[in-house]
C-alpha cells in the first residue's frame, strides 16, 4: 500500500517542479514509510510514497517501462490478488518481467490491453499512468472503492492524490467549502456522497470507474457495475460456493514478504478469516497466526446492550482465540487516549469522520503496525449479506430514506439559520437518496419485498460500506498499516447480489446462508452468534471529556463552528448530554457521546484546514 499523487498540464512545463512535488508528497509520508520516488517530464509529474509489502527491490515507484519504443510510467496503491494468472498471461504474449511487484505486472497489463486492463483485475488499487506516446493520464480505482483516489482540475491543470491534503499542498487549491460541502457535513455527515470530496472543485474518482485525461479535458467510464440476474444455484450449492470464494479470497489476500494478521472481534465474519487463515498458516508451517482485538478501559463496568450492540466482544474472542490457537494480542485504550486522537482522526480522513468509532481504530492500527504491517478485516459482510439491524426492522425497511441517517430534523435544530436555509438538510438527504435509488439495478418479476431489499443491500454497499472502507483505509494508513477486507472481493460481492433475499436470511437468521457456508470452520456459538458491531466506549468519562470540549469551544469567540450552529441549542444539550441523540443518531455506534465528539471534530477540521465557507 502506498500513497501517490500526480500533476498533469499541457501548458506548463513541470520538470522543473521537483520541489513543490516534493512538499506535496510529505503530506503522505504516513502512507509510504519506507520509500520515496519523483517522476518529472515535460507534461506531467508523479510523486509516490511506499510501503513495501511485495518485492523490496523490484516494486520501486514511479515505475517506467519502454515497449515499441513507446513510454508508460505508473504510480499505484494497492494490491493485485490475481497477480500469477496475469502474469502468465502476459508472459504468454511475449512480455519479459524483471521483477516479481504486482505494479510492474498491472502497468505491462496497461501496456498490452490499454483500458480494458481494469477488467482483468483482481484486487484493491487506485493508480495513474502516463502514456507519453499518447500524451494522456489513464488512472482507475478498484471496483468497490477500497483504495481512494481524490482529483480536482484548476485551469489547465490536472491534479490528483490519494488524499485529499495532497490536493490541498498544491498552491492552485484553496480549502473552500460551499453549500453542497456543508450539507455532506452536517446532513448526510459522517458518510459521503460518492463523487464528492466535500471541499469545493474538489472530487473522488468513483469506485469502478476510471477516467482520462488528455488535450481534450478530462472524460471518465464506469467500468463495472452490479448486474441482476436470474440465481439458479439451490441453498446448498450457494453456501458451497460462497464458502469456496471466501476460501480462495482470503489465501490471496494472505500472500505478502511482511508480517501478516487478522483482526478478530470473535463475530462471525472476522472469526471465519482467522479460521482460514490459521489452517492456511499450519498448512503452511507458518506456526499461529497473530490476532487483535480492541477494547476500552473499565469498558466490562460500563456496557449497557441495546438494539444495536447486544453484545460485548470479550468472551466470543477467547472462545476463537482458543479454538484455533491464535497468538492474540488485546488492545485496551483509555479514555484520555481516545479524546486526544479525534484531532489525528481528522487530519487522517481530512474531513470529519465517525469521531471516536475513527481515533478508536486509528489507535488499534498505531498498536497492530508495531508488530505487523498487514491485516486482514471483516469488514463488508454485513453490507454485502444483510447483517444489520435495519434489513430486519418492518419499520425501517419501510422508511423513506437512508437507514443510517437518522434524527436529520433533529440534527438540523443544531444549525444556525443561515446554514440551515443554504443546505435545507431534509431536502439535500432525500435528493441524494433518490438519485442513489435510481441506480439500483433491478430484474423484471421481483416480488414488491424482494425489489426493496435490494434496494437496502445497493444503498449499503455504495454508500454506507463506502464510508467504512474510506474509514478503514484512512485511519490504518495513517500508521503505515495496509488492512484487506476479502469480502469485498469482487466475485464475493457480484454473486451475493444476485442470492435471493430468502436464501440470504435462510434457517431464520440474519446472513443464513453465509453461516451454512461456513459450518464446521467455526464453534456454532459464534457461527449463530448475534451481530454486535465494532465496540465503542461506554464510559461515562468519555461523554463528560467530549462535552467539556464543546462547552470549551462555544466559550470561545474565535472558534470557526460558531457562526454555523444554534448556540442557544448547543447549551441545551450540554445540559441534558443529548440524551435524544441514543442510543445512535448515525449508523448503530453514534449517540450522545459521538454527537459532542463529532462537533469539536467539525471545529478541528474548520481550524486546521483553515476552511472557508463561501454560502
Amino acid at each position: 500500500m502506498c500513497g501517490i499523487a500526480g500533476w498533469v498540464d499541457f501548458e506548463r512545463d513541470l520538470k522543473d517542479k521537483k520541489q513543490l512535488l516534493t512538499k506535496i508528497g510529505e503530506t503522505l509520508n504516513h502512507r509510504g514509510p519506507d520509500e520515496s520516488g519523483i517522476f518529472l517530464s515535460t507534461h506531467a509529474a508523479f510523486v509516490h510514497k511506499r510501503l513495501v509489502v511485495i518485492d523490496p527491490q523490484g516494486g520501486k515507484q514511479p515505475m517506467t517501462r519502454v515497449k515499441d519504443n513507446a513510454e508508460y510510467t505508473i504510480v499505484y496503491n494497492g494490491e493485485l490478488y490475481n497477480t500469477p494468472e496475469l502474469r502468465h498471461e502476459l508472459e504468454s504474449t511475449g512480455y519479459a518481467f524483471t521483477s516479481r511487484s504486482d505494479t510492474e505486472v498491472l502497468l505491462a497489463s496497461y501496456i498490452q490491453w490499454g483500458t480494458r486492463c481494469v477488467e482483468k483485475l483482481n484486487g484493491i488499487f487506485a493508480f495513474a499512468i502516463w502514456d507519453e506516446g499518447k500524451k494522456l493520464l489513464f488512472a482507475a480505482r478498484d471496483r468497490l472503492g477500497v483504495k481512494p483516489f481524490f482529483y480536482t482540475v484548476k485551469g489547465s491543470s490536472f491534479l490528483f492524490g490519494s488524499e485529499i491534503k495532497a490536493l490541498l499542498a498544491h498552491p492552485f487549491v484553496e480549502p473552500e467549502v460551499d453549500a453542497t460541502g456543508l450539507a455532506e457535513v452536517f446532513a448526510m455527515g459522517p458518510s459521503r456522497t460518492p463523487g464528492l470530496g466535500v471541499f469545493k472543485d474538489i472530487y473522488e474518482l468513483k469506485p469502478g470507474y476510471w477516467l482520462i485525461y488528455d488535450k481534450k479535458g478530462l472524460r471518465q467510464r464506469q467500468y463495472w457495475q452490479l448486474q441482476s440476474k436470474p440465481h439458479t444455484d439451490d441453498v446448498e450449492t450457494t453456501a458451497q460456493k460462497i464458502r469456496w470464494l471466501l476460501k480462495d479470497t482470503v489465501k490471496r489476500q494472505l500472500v505478502s514478504d511482511v508480517p501478516v494478521c487478522t483482526l478478530l472481534s470473535g463475530g462471525l465474519d472476522s472469526s471465519a478469516i482467522t479460521a482460514i487463515a490459521q489452517n492456511w498458516f499450519k498448512d503452511s508451517d507458518m506456526g499461529n497466526i497473530h490476532t487483535y482485538s480492541v477494547d476500552y478501559v473499565d469498558n466490562d463496568l460500563y456496557f449497557k446492550a441495546n438494539e444495536f450492540q447486544p453484545n460485548s466482544d470479550k468472551h466470543w474472542i477467547k472462545v476463537m482465540s482458543n479454538y484455533l490457537h491464535t497468538c492474540h494480542h488485546n488492545v485496551v485504550i483509555d479514555t484520555d487516549q481516545l479524546v486526544e486522537s479525534l484531532k489525528a482522526a481528522v487530519v487522517a480522513r481530512d474531513v470529519p469522520g465517525m469521531a471516536d468509532i475513527d481515533s478508536s481504530l486509528y489507535l488499534f492500527c498505531k498498536e497492530i503496525k508495531k508488530e505487523s504491517t498487514v491485516a486482514l478485516s471483516g469488514e463488508c459482510a454485513d453490507e454485502v449479506f444483510g447483517g444489520y439491524p435495519w434489513f430486519r426492522n418492518p419499520d425501517i425497511i419501510k422508511l423513506n430514506t437512508f437507514p443510517w441517517i437518522r434524527k436529520v430534523r433533529e440534527r438540523s435544530e443544531l444549525l444556525s439559520p443561515d446554514v440551515l436555509k443554504a443546505i435545507r438538510p431534509e431536502e439535500y438527504v432525500q435528493m441524494r437518496y433518490q438519485e442513489a435509488l435510481k441506480e439500483v439495478p433491478h430484474m423484471e418479476g421481483e416480488s414488491s419485498h424482494e425489489h426493496r431489499m435490494k434496494e437496502l443491500l445497493y444503498l449499503n454497499m455504495t454508500r454506507f460500506m463506502a464510508m467504512l472502507l474510506d474509514r478503514k483505509d484512512r485511519m490504518s494508513m495513517a500508521t503505515g498499516l495496509e488492512i484487506r477486507v476479502p469480502y469485498a472481493d469482487h466475485r464475493i460481492v457480484e454473486y451475493a447480489w444476485n442470492i435471493p433475499w430468502d436464501i440470504k436470511t435462510c434457517d431464520n437468521i440474519e446472513k443464513g446462508i453465509l453461516r451454512r457456508a461456513l459450518k464446521g470452520l467455526l464453534p456454532d456459538e459464534v457461527l449463530y452468534r448475534k451481530k454486535s458491531p465494532y465496540p465503542k466506549t461506554h464510559h461515562p468519562a468519555y461523554l463528560k471529556a467530549v462535552e467539556q470540549k464543546v462547552k470549551q469551544i462555544i466559550e470561545d469567540p474565535g472558534s470557526p463552528i460558531l457562526p454555523l450552529l444554534n448556540l442557544n441549542r448547543i447549551k441545551e444539550l450540554i445540559k441534558t448530554h443529548a440524551i435524544e441523540y441514543s442510543p445512535a443518531w448515525f449508523s448503530q455506534l453514534m449517540g450522545s457521546a459521538q454527537l459532542f465528539a463529532y462537533m469539536y471534530q467539525v471545529n478541528t477540521w474548520l481550524e486546521e484546514y483553515h476552511v472557508k465557507i463561501a454560502l
